[in-house]
């Protein structure tokens, strides 16, 4: 099957709905299985839907179910949600920063001290 970055494809019916296509390919391209299933049923409205339908059946019956545990994998890639945790974190802070600095700027006091400094 395809590598991308030393992963293979696999369908995923542990987490798929149908056979596990839309899973299988969100994790192979680290993507939300939302946002898979999404982009296939929109194309499915927007004139695909004969593409769509033929490329997941040939899916179904190509990929090899993902086994329950993968230690290899595991080994080589990196936590995404413990990144994704870590870039939250900082966001949350920075935006706090960021909402501080604009009370003090919009504050009386600033526009107060500013004068004073023009004096």
């Amino acid at each position: 099957m395809a590598t991308f970055h030393n992963r293979k494809l696999w369908r995923n019916p542990q987490a798929g709905i149908v056979k596990g296509v839309c899973a299988g390919i969100a994790d192979y391209f680290d993507v939300p299985v939302k946002l898979v299933r999404a982009i296939t049923i929109l194309s499915l409205f927007f004139g695909l839907f004969f593409f769509v339908v033929v490329a997941y059946i040939v899916l179904t019956f190509a990929l090899d179910p993902r086994p329950e545990s993968l230690p290899e994998e595991q080994d080589t890639m990196p936590d995404n949600h413990y990144l994704l945790a870590q870039a939250d974190q900082l966001l949350g802070e920075s935006e706090r920063r960021l909402q501080s600095m604009e009370r003090y700027i919009t504050s009386d006091s600033f526009t107060l001290r500013s004068r004073f400094r023009q004096l």
